[in-house]
């Protein structure tokens, strides 16, 4: 897969499966766009990316800043010309039973998770309609299929973006853009990485594979579904989990 003169925008691609992904874009050719709200990790991707050689912007924003997000798209197209692959993986959780959950952590996901989702397709899709082929990739979860404990608001808000991903998909097709998403279950990040090994094994044992999944498996779907050897598929939701949940 080729990705010369596509550009790419990764959101929450500081670290991560964002990274991962970012990077798998940029290896291809692509001009990857890094969108974090942390300042500081943006630096530090643009620096190594361009250590490697890799064709790389960086932008400071969060996605639920309407305004904000539209700015940076805008001078993202500007800049490069177009914009042909959204992939939506910024995310939050903030994990507690419902009868101990907050209303402000319910409200803090769903903006993050679902509403972000929605604000960067609404700004990106205006440049995405004049470059056929387009793809837009939403970071969903395993969770949003089969809801966890205390997990309410984040599978609340992940089940929202497979909603979402179906109507963009419908919404968009004539335009011959794409609209998918991925739903990874227990996959190896920084975070899993303090967790205690028993934990880590009770996990694996879960899972037909018997295995954890990584960052590099969720970015080379990612690769799949921006090319054009995905260009029948639109409307889906794929699960990257070894097997944890089959419907």
């Amino acid at each position: 897969m080729d990705f010369k003169g596509k550009t790419v925008i990764v959101t929450g691609s500081s670290r991560g499966i964002g990274k991962a992904i970012a990077e798998a874009f940029a290896a291809k050719g692509a001009t990857i766009c890094i969108l974090d709200l942390m300042e500081e990790g943006v630096n530090s991707i643009l620096s190594e990316f361009t250590e490697k050689g890799y064709n790389c912007l960086g932008f400071v924003g969060n996605v639920t800043d309407s305004e904000k997000i539209s700015e940076i798209f805008k001078e993202i197209y500007q800049k490069t010309g177009s914009i042909d692959v959204l992939v939506n993986n910024a995310g939050i959780t903030k994990d507690k039973l419902i009868l101990k959950m907050k209303e402000a952590d319910w409200d803090a996901v769903l903006d993050v998770n679902l509403k972000g989702t929605f604000i960067c397709i609404q700004k990106a899709s205006r440049y995405m309609m004049k470059q056929p082929g387009s793809s837009i990739i939403n970071l969903a979860s395993v969770i949003g299929l089969i809801g966890n404990t205390g997990q309410a608001n984040y599978a609340a808000s992940k089940a929202g973006i497979i909603g979402l991903t179906k109507s963009v998909a419908k919404e968009f097709a004539a335009r011959e853009m794409r609209c998918n998403a991925i739903a990874p279950g227990f996959i190896r990040t920084e975070m899993t990485e303090n967790l205690p090994p028993e934990v880590v094994s009770s996990y694996a044992e879960a899972i037909p594979l018997k295995r954890m999944g990584t960052p590099q498996d969720i970015a080379d779907l990612c690769l799949f579904l921006a090319s054009d050897m995905s260009s029948y598929i639109t409307g889906q939701v794929i699960n990257v989990d070894g097997g944890l949940v089959m419907q």
